[in-house]
């Protein structure tokens, strides 16, 4: 049963010498190449925002918890790093579900994770000169997808925190249900910001929404390789 297990969740592992370097350390000598510019000559505006983004990442968890991981090798850092994505899905979900919007401690983790992911996907794009290929982009795909949940989530949660709407959530799943139509841009009109805090919230929202399927999406969605049933048969 264990080898079931292990084989469901690391596949198959690597026996081959651990990376040269930590994710840390990878972050680090990332930042030192965006300032030297060895791999693109950019600068002012691009060159701040290339490196804000590259040093963002060192304020969170999320490297931390690769750089303890990658010790036992490639796979666990990337298992351990899904289990942290869908961490987050989570968290936002059980903060509806118990009614903990009220708690001022908890609504600060929640946006302090949440612009992890929001710094995260476009540090991949724009600030990532020194970074390797990773091992699946249809992995990348996947997390991203988490990724887009969480952050409907969060903003759920957001939502839910006052009075911002014309009227109240009655079941938790609402504030879902507003957020997921709001990224959509659908707006069926039952619900709708009155005040300024919610009309900036449905506002950054949709600006997210709008640059996350555009932009992000499209970038990794175009370094997919797929190959199936009828690439083995061309082969044959």
């Amino acid at each position: 049963m264990k080898a079931i297990v292990k084989k469901l969740l690391l596949g198959k592992t690597s026996k081959g010498e651990k990376p040269k370097f930590n994710p840390i350390q990878k972050r680090i000598q990332n930042i030192q190449s965006i300032w030297n510019n060895d791999h693109q000559d950019d600068n002012g505006l691009e060159k701040i925002v290339r490196l804000f983004l590259s040093f963002s990442q060192l304020l969170f968890p999320g490297i931390y918890i690769k750089y303890w991981a990658s010790k036992k090798g490639i796979e666990y850092q990337d298992l351990a790093l899904d289990f942290y994505v869908l961490l987050k899905v989570v968290f936002p979900i059980l903060i509806l579900i118990n009614h903990w919007q009220n708690n001022q401690w908890i609504i600060w983790i929640l946006i302090y994770v949440f612009l992890e992911t929001v710094f995260y996907i476009p540090t991949l794009i724009f600030a990532s000169d020194m970074f390797s290929k990773p091992r699946s982009y249809k992995r990348s795909m996947l997390l991203l997808f988490f990724n887009y949940l969480e952050i409907a989530f969060a903003y759920a949660v957001f939502y839910s925190c006052d009075n911002y709407l014309n009227k109240p959530f009655h079941h938790w799943f609402d504030a879902i249900y507003f957020s997921i139509v709001t990224s959509s841009s659908i707006g069926y009109g039952d619900y709708y910001p009155v005040t300024t805090i919610g009309k900036f919230l449905v506002s950054t929202q949709a600006l997210l929404f709008l640059f996350f399927i555009v932009l992000f999406l499209n970038f990794f969605s175009t370094k997919i390789k797929t190959r199936g049933y009828f690439d083995h048969e061309n082969l044959e």
